[in-house]
């Protein structure tokens, strides 16, 4: 696979997360309940995909798993306490994270032009806490921010493995999220049809089938690369909240989300700019 291929299925990927805001808020299940179901589904999907060589893991993909956990907790979570805009817009602010971190960790060293980036995305997401939030909504966005230090971790750690196999860090953060929840599953929980439908079609789909082609994805791009193409994810996750639920995000949010949206795309944009100016032998060895 390619570069270009790798890039196509990442925005394959950002388009079907997009869904999960407005499922999770159309589900009345405690969001514990509704996290652990949801990753119950999802590592049947991984097993029956591809199951691991062996049973002990290394460092790397426990390490990737936790962040893995982290992350869809603290996701769920945030979407029933603040707006799905907000825990998507301040979640992406997660291309910080591995910027940071991604030299040292991966020898993938960030640019100016990542940097710039960086200080727009960091700006934008202090408007999500210039309102007046409740103390659910504040709670909310810290629950994203949470979300973004996980998929940062995940990002990272899954990059690390580019040579192994990065989907075990899915396939046991899955299984980790799913025994965490358990207590959870006893009180809350409906039996109404379409609600099976929805946290199946979550498991199954919206996170089973997405990480798939992620971890297909990222043996091919670089990490900051991998946090980046997705965006489409936070700009229809919005979008489908509104029309599905009937949410709406501040002003002040409205702003946020469009300096972070504009430093992910901005950086995007400026780098495989970048890249075509170079002649192909210059262009690095993530070609494959």
């Amino acid at each position: 696979m390619n570069r270009n291929s790798a890039i196509c299925l990442l925005i394959l990927t950002g388009v079907i997360w997009s869904s999960g805001g407005f499922i999770i808020k159309l589900i009345p299940w405690p969001p514990l309940a509704i996290a652990g179901l949801r990753s119950g589904f999802t590592l049947i999907v991984i097993l029956l995909y591809s199951k691991p060589n062996t049973f002990k893991f290394g460092v790397n993909t426990w390490a990737g798993a936790l962040c893995y956990a982290l992350m869809v907790i603290c996701f769920v979570m945030g979407n029933k306490m603040t707006t799905a805009g907000n825990v998507i817009l301040i979640q992406y602010a997660a291309p910080v994270y591995v910027a940071l971190f991604g030299f040292s960790f991966l020898g993938e060293r960030s640019t100016k032009i990542d940097w710039i980036a960086i200080i727009i995305i960091l700006i934008g997401l202090g408007c999500f806490f210039l309102d007046e939030l409740t103390f659910n909504e504040l709670w909310g966005n810290t629950l994203a921010l949470l979300s973004g230090f996980g998929f940062a971790g995940l990002t990272l750690f899954m990059r690390k493995q580019k040579n192994a196999r990065p989907i075990d860090s899915v396939l046991i953060g899955n299984l980790l999220t799913f025994l965490f929840c358990v207590p959870f599953y006893f009180e809350g929980i409906t039996y109404e049809p379409n609600h099976w439908l929805l946290i199946i079609f979550l498991g199954t789909i919206q996170l089973g089938l997405a990480y798939i082609l992620y971890s297909t994805a990222i043996k091919h791009v670089s990490a900051l690369d991998a946090i980046i193409y997705p965006v489409i994810e936070p700009i229809f996750n919005p979008m489908l909240a509104f029309i599905f639920v009937g949410e709406a995000m501040s002003s002040t949010a409205q702003l946020g989300g469009f300096l972070v949206l504009l430093g992910v795309i901005g950086r995007g944009v400026l780098k495989e700019y970048r890249l075509d100016k170079k002649p192909p032998l210059a262009r690095g060895g993530l070609e494959k």
